[in-house]
């Protein structure tokens, strides 16, 4: 059969900072009706804006004082579009003619100038940014022409325009890094030391090209070398171990680290034989490291002999620092196993064993949730304390910090705990709702509003269409064209919003996308502020008699309905993600045939991504899991999107586990995270629909597998 299993969830592949996730959206995409813009921004009000009050006396910019009344430019935009997707480059100049001075005066020349990126000086690139400043089109420009020159290897035009770029993303960051680099500003290249140094994750290219090209810069001492060369043995990176072993005066040759790839066992056969040097500390940590990635097993007798072998030598060929790496090494690997083996203490045994003061975050991460997931609140501490001081600050690991004191027997510990428990219940996210349960608190959704929508005075609502940037979004979303520019326009709007602490704007704008059923940008701008809490807007309720009912009938909680349809679509109707999942909730073709299948229909994929069949589709699955997992909303939300057997894996093979401790040790980062937010979605929901259930009750516990 088939395996079943609901898609990843769109809110959790949007990206959290303010940048469109779409940013580099290919042209290929654009399939645009020709229903004109002109009519939309005129249908919004846009026509007597004036723009003299918006945008100052610059007549060099695009931001002259003007109406939107006939704005030709807005009736072009859909056939530049097309221009664009032929690459007609002329048809492009021609277009640039015809919109100049409009609200959309940027997009033609943004796709002509994309359509060669390499081509272009800085200097053409900085005069489009000043010629439409504060916008996401230039931001958007100059980001993807710093990427483009970095990787071509010309520094000299990322430095020109790195002080444009304002709103980076890792791999935006890297490139303005490799241009300082590359150019000797030593100092602000190392402003993204902290971002690729030491990690073994996945990373853009431009980000593996600068941690490789920062072993040269004056600024890494021979330490930073030291502590980057053992993660690279770790994971096998031959270029990287090679340049950081030659730079640390201990040279390793190519020859050397093949010999072990082909036979690890060989290395370790002849090890007890060869001289005790600092290059064969580092070998060994490699070779280590292949037979790990064979069998973590495998690797820890191979370790447990070396080291009771070498105990009884008069002089030791293993340091401490190589014994303990070596152990972090196992710590690592085997939580990579935990879906695959089950989990198991020894992860926790390993880390301990590896104590030092040098855990990268990922490895602090690992200690940290194998502590937690067997209890091991000693080294809870510890794992935090290995975390850098900012990373300690998160709601995460304050909560985990204060469930390891609370279970202390000394009393002072205890009582930071209810201190930092107190701090944390300022916060409605997941781990502030936890932590209100914690001292007794009960979440209200009437302190937030409620079902009453915020109310926005004239001057605000009139404010939102005064905005170019709210503006083009809303014209773009009441126009048919790829929504991708809407959102991408809306997100910059809120960002730029925020940034000048406007938290009025963010308000009014979301209360108007509200108003036309746009809900999935009036829940982001909620929930991109920091000061506003508005409920009706960040946790709206559509089709609530479809929900409420059919949930009833599969005998689920609606508010875990909503919990769930919030986090896979946010309201979206129409949305469809990268794996084939479709509608509100999100469910993959195979899951919809199973589920028709057992209500004795006939499937149609039209039919099941219709709003209110998806909902009946979605709630009923959300039915079979949760009878088949036991009950436990938890582990059946974690089932939802990760599969069942999965969330199954993720059970204790024995007892019962507190469902925070399972959540926390999910093996899938997505899932993990997936669930927090669904919990805490449903929490919020349940006292909306007046049935609040406070999240530990509603987690409860999770059973042993069976």
């Amino acid at each position: 059969m088939t395996k079943l299993r609901v898609a990843h969830s769109i809110k959790d592949r949007e990206s959290t900072d303010q940048k469109d996730g779409s940013k580099r959206l290919k042209i290929s995409r654009l399939r645009v009706s020709a229903l004109s813009l002109a009519t939309a921004v005129s249908a919004l009000g846009l026509s007597q804006v004036a723009c003299a009050e918006l945008w100052g006396d610059d007549q060099d910019s695009y931001q002259q004082d003007r109406s939107y009344q006939q704005d030709s430019g807005a009736s072009s935009f859909t056939a530049a579009a097309i221009a664009a997707e032929r690459g007609d480059m002329s048809a492009l100049y021609n277009y640039e003619q015809a919109m100049s001075g409009s609200l959309f005066a940027m997009y033609p020349t943004y796709w002509r100038m994309n359509l060669d990126l390499n081509s272009q000086s800085a200097a053409a690139v900085s005069q489009f940014v000043r010629q439409y400043p504060n916008t996401v089109m230039a931001e958007k420009l100059v980001a993807d022409f710093a990427e483009t020159k970095a990787g071509s290897n010309d520094y000299a035009s990322v430095r020109q325009v790195a002080n444009l770029i304002t709103n980076a993303d890792a791999s935006e960051r890297c490139a303005v890094a490799l241009g300082f680099n590359n150019g000797g500003d030593t100092m602000r290249a190392m402003a993204a030391k902290s971002d690729v140094w030491l990690t073994t994750m996945k990373q853009p290219a431009l980000c593996e090209q600068l941690a490789m090209e920062m072993n040269n810069n004056a600024l890494i001492s021979n330490q930073d070398r030291a502590a980057r060369l053992k993660r690279m043995l770790r994971i096998g990176k031959t270029g990287d171990i090679m340049a950081l072993s030659s730079r640390l005066g201990t040279p390793i040759a190519y020859s050397a680290l093949s010999d072990i790839q082909l036979n690890p066992s060989s290395f370790f056969s002849r090890f007890g034989r060869e001289p005790a040097s600092q290059t064969n500390q580092y070998l060994y940590l490699y070779a280590l490291g292949r037979v790990a990635d064979k069998s973590y097993r495998e690797a820890a007798l191979q370790l447990d002999f070396d080291i009771k072998q070498d105990n009884q030598r008069s002089i030791r060929l293993l340091n401490d620092e190589t014994r303990r790496y070596a152990y972090r090494i196992l710590g690592v690997k085997r939580m990579n196993y935990n879906t695959d083996d089950g989990f198991s203490a020894e992860a926790v045994d390993w880390f301990r064993n590896s104590l030092d003061d040098d855990f990268n975050f990922e490895e602090a991460e690992d200690y940290a949730m194998a502590a937690i997931r067997f209890g091991r609140w000693d080294d809870v501490v510890e794992a935090i304390s290995k975390m850098d001081n900012e990373t300690q600050k998160d709601n995460q690991w304050q909560y985990w910090l204060a469930r390891a004191y609370e279970q202390s027997s000394n009393a002072n510990k205890r009582s930071i705990a209810k201190k930092m428990y107190q701090n944390l219940a300022k916060s409605n996210d997941y781990y502030g709702l936890m932590a209100k349960d914690k001292i007794g608190q009960r979440f209200d959704a009437s302190r937030l509003g409620g079902h009453h929508l915020p109310n926005v005075s004239n001057a605000d609502r009139a404010r939102v269409m005064q905005d170019a940037n709210f503006a083009r979004a809303f014209a773009l979303y009441n126009a048919d064209v790829s929504r991708a520019y809407a959102n991408r326009e809306w997100n910059w709007a809120v960002k730029q919003a925020r940034d000048n602490r406007d938290d009025n704007l963010i308000v009014a704008a979301a209360r108007q996308a509200y108003d036309l059923g746009w809900l999935d940008r009036a829940i982001y701008a909620i929930d991109n502020t920091d000061r506003v809490d508005s409920l009706a807007l960040s946790h709206p309720m559509p089709h609530q008699d479809a929900v409420v009912r059919y949930s009833q009938s599969a005998g689920i909680d609606p508010a875990w309905a909503y919990g769930i349809m919030r986090q896979e679509s946010r309201f979206v109707t129409s949305a469809r993600s990268n794996v084939g999942a479709s509608g509100l909730m999100q469910i993959m073709p195979d899951t919809a045939k199973y589920v028709a299948r057992h209500l004795g229909e006939t499937y149609s994929a039209s039919r099941a991504n219709s709003g209110d069949t998806n909902i009946r589709y979605g709630t009923w699955y959300m039915g079979d899991i949760f009878k088949r997992l036991n009950q436990q909303p938890a582990v059946a939300t974690a089932g939802y999107n990760a599969g069942p057997n999965n969330a199954k894996r993720w059970q204790p093979a024995y007892g019962s586990l507190a469902a925070d401790q399972y959540v926390e040790s999910i093996a899938f980062p997505e899932t993990r995270n997936y669930v927090k937010h669904v919990m805490e979605n449903a929490t919020i929901y349940s006292s909306l629909l007046g049935r609040n259930q406070p999240i530990s009750q509603r987690m409860g516990t999770v059973p042993a597998t069976f």
